[in-house]
């Protein structure tokens, strides 16, 4: 944005009466709103032009002071230029504050990233999760590589960041880093964050994300079925590993646990309900969100199944789970052995939980919320994959309400029949009608 009119001018401005040293001073005016300064500079008016605005002479003290005048000079100029290529307006203040270096100090994108991450990293276990901190921690990964790719630079000012940066920085990782669409979201999403803190700190005014589109694709997250549920289950594996991974599985399947929680999950966890069963009651590690699931026969029978494992002995855990990686790895095996036709992984088993062993034998929503241990409904409905045999047993019971009401409405209404052959009869008779 161009100012209407933009003034400058040094003059010398008298310190005491009748003194021919006078203080330098430089006066800036835009759109005729003026703010004034010393430069910390003295000169004899006799020997001062005011039409050049410069000292006049040859002598060096002249030399010196003007080369400092035509310095402060092409700084301004400087100035001016950078207030208008960051879009904001010049003020006569703003380019006098720039002078005085009363303006924040340049903030670099990634120095502002890591600052935000160290204090994610303060804060785990305090309303962060570690799964949190690592995806963050990839995107500056990401974002550094970026910036050294494209530009050859180690960071770059907040001031540098614009809506073809960002377009840049998700094509840089939908070609390059080949990530899919939802992941290269995440990323940016992730990006956009630490954006939002500058101009909430007010390092920057411009959100460079205002105009960007991206639309993540919906994922249909398919969970095991009743009967590829039951085939696992009975299956028998001629290694112990992936007896144990198979066990894990499905333990999670009927208390839908997710892996780092079951992983975590230890026998002081397990507690007598309400109603004198036994429960898994502790909280989530994803969000502390607090969750209560009633043990089901097959969980209580892989937890007696395990219980004098040497790894669970040795870290008083109830199962002995190995680690993500390879729990994921091994279930790729189970799964090519059971001759299913999809993979398997940890967050399968939650959802199976969610959809094939409490939704599709009608356990309320808001009931299958509390069990996951969600934060809202909205959560779980993600989980709601309805099975095939589900939807058929629900469409014949609507069929049967449907027949039964047909039935209903086509016996005739003898009475309704009635009060019409009166109705008739009265009309025929007011108009002389004949039958």
């Amino acid at each position: 944005m161009l100012e209407n009119s933009f003034g400058m001018a040094f003059f010398l401005k008298t310190a005491h009466k009748g003194s021919k040293i006078r203080a330098v001073h430089l006066r800036i005016t835009v759109d005729g709103i003026t703010k004034e300064t010393s430069t910390k500079r003295r000169w004899d008016f006799t020997r001062w032009d005011q039409k050049t605005e410069r000292a006049l002479g040859t002598k060096e003290d002249a030399k010196s002071l003007n080369y400092f005048l035509d310095s402060l000079t092409f700084k301004i100029h400087e100035i001016k230029t950078e207030i208008i290529h960051s879009g904001n307006p010049i003020t006569a203040e703003k380019v006098m504050d720039h002078i005085l270096g009363r303006v924040t100090p340049r903030v670099k994108v990634l120095e502002e990233f890591q600052k935000h991450n160290d204090e994610m990293k303060s804060l785990l276990g305090k309303g962060y999760a570690k799964g949190t901190l690592d995806r963050f921690t990839i995107t500056k990964n990401h974002l550094t590589a970026f910036i050294n790719f494209k530009f050859k630079k180690n960071d770059v000012e907040f001031s540098d960041l614009s809506l073809e940066f960002v377009k840049d920085f998700e094509f840089y990782l939908r070609t390059v880093r080949e990530c899919s669409n939802n992941t290269t979201l995440k990323y940016i999403a992730n990006f956009k964050k630490i954006v939002i803190r500058a101009i909430d700190n007010e390092i920057i005014s411009k959100d460079p994300f205002k105009n960007f589109k991206g639309r993540k694709t919906k994922l249909v997250k398919k969970p095991i079925t009743t009967q590829e549920l039951y085939e696992l289950e009975r299956h028998c594996f001629t290694t112990e590993r992936l007896n144990v991974v198979r066990d894990v599985f499905v333990f999670q399947c009927y208390t839908g646990l997710a892996y780092v929680d079951a992983y975590q999950l230890k026998r002081k966890d397990i507690k007598e309900g309400i109603d004198g069963n036994l429960w898994i009651m502790s909280e989530r590690q994803k969000n502390n969100s607090s969750f209560n699931v009633p043990l089901l026969p097959q969980a209580l029978k892989i937890i007696e199944k395990y219980k004098d494992h040497p790894l669970c002995l040795q870290r008083g855990t109830v199962l002995p789970v190995s680690s993500n990686q390879k729990m994921n790895e091994y279930l790729k095996e189970v799964a090519n052995l059971c001759g299913f036709s999809f993979a398997l992984t940890t967050h399968v088993a939650r959802r199976t939980f969610g959809s094939t062993v409490t939704l599709n034998n009608n356990v309320p929503i808001n009931v299958v919320k509390e069990l996951l241990g969600h934060a809202s409904v909205k959560q779980t409905e993600a989980y709601a994959i309805t099975e095939q045999a589900t939807i058929g047993r629900e469409m014949s019971i609507l069929n049967k309400k449907l027949n039964k009401n047909e039935a209903r409405i086509s016996k005739p209404d003898i009475a309704a029949l009635n009060r019409l052959e009166k109705e008739i009869q009265a009309i025929k008779k007011k108009y002389n009608i004949s039958s």
